[in-house]
């Protein structure tokens, strides 16, 4: 049975929990491949779609895609660069005018853009 779960990725976290809310998958209940972690025998078990079945092994590896970890560090990046802008503008002028006209030119951008894809569709 795993009675331990481990990942390289630094986007999944796996923590205890009681079996009927700790799952890897759907959080709503139970699906056909989902997880979870079953801590009154402290085991990794998923659900084949009647039943929860234990899984076999001392350890098993949960990792996300190449691509899917690099569109998180990507988005992570943005999320930092745009804080770290909005620090800035909090106590420099100039940044805060600069920001404040990157939301009009984007709200600017977004309303053309609606405007072509209408006119497309006639």
């Amino acid at each position: 049975m795993i009675k331990s779960l481990y990942s390289t990725s630094p986007f999944i976290t796996v923590s205890g929990g009681t079996p009927q809310n700790t799952y890897i998958g759907h959080s709503n209940g139970p699906g056909v491949g989902n997880m979870r972690y079953n801590p009154n025998g402290n085991n990794i078990e998923v659900f084949d779609g009647s039943s929860w079945i234990m899984m076999y092994s001392n350890t098993a590896s949960v990792d996300l895609s190449g691509e899917a970890v690099s569109l998180l560090e990507w988005a992570r990046k943005k999320r930092n660069e745009e804080l770290e802008l909005a620090r800035l503008a909090e106590t420099n002028p100039t940044i805060k005018d600069l920001m404040d006209q990157i939301k009009q030119k984007q709200e600017q951008l977004s309303i053309v853009q609606t405007l072509i894809k209408e006119e497309v569709k006639v």
